[in-house]
């Protein structure tokens, strides 16, 4: 079983995201998120998906489009990392691909299918990597960062902001 990561394999303000991985098998964890994502955003009208909570904050959309693009970079990461490639990784600037990726002009489920598929992809990802790969270190926007913290990331990243959405969106429509 995949082991939590220490906080010395990853930047400190990843903290909250690893914090918010409960204890378990990161696979079923993962799986289990893609449901609850899932059953929330089927939920969601598609006139609800564009609100705001406040004015210059995402919309629904824009946050589902984030997480998944996050995903996505994160992903590339714990490849990169867990093949052992000391390449020095950029950040991004999630900002930039929100505006970007115009996820407003797009279907609330059209932007749903494109989370499953990216976090399916994860999984299978995750499930494959070879043990000795866990602890693999490389560098990624500035900072090192083990293959295993980049996994919890992801989850945490996620779960993160599906309670925000809970707690700041669906708790004002």
């Amino acid at each position: 079983m995949l082991l939590r990561p220490t906080e010395n394999e990853y930047p400190k303000y990843y903290v909250p995201y690893v914090q918010a991985v409960p204890e378990g098998n990161l696979t079923e964890i993962l799986k289990d998120h893609l449901e609850k994502m899932t059953q929330l955003f089927e939920e969601i009208s598609e006139k609800d998906s564009l609100f705001r909570y406040a004015e210059n904050k995402w919309s629904i959309k824009e946050v589902l489009g984030h997480i998944t693009d996050t995903e996505r970079i994160m992903s590339y990461r714990l490849l990169r990392v867990g093949r052992g490639d000391q390449t020095e990784l950029a950040g991004f600037d999630e900002n930039l691909y929100v505006q970007g990726a115009k996820s407003n002009q797009l279907s609330l489920k059209d932007l749903l299918e494109d989370f499953i598929l990216t976090r399916n992809a994860t999984i299978s990802l995750i499930r494959n990597m070879p043990e000795e790969a866990w602890t693999n270190k490389g560098f990624a926007n500035g900072s090192e960062i083990t293959t295993r913290a980049i996994a919890y990331i992801i989850a945490g990243h996620e779960a993160h902001h599906r309670s925000i959405i809970k707690d700041r969106y669906l708790a004002k429509l």
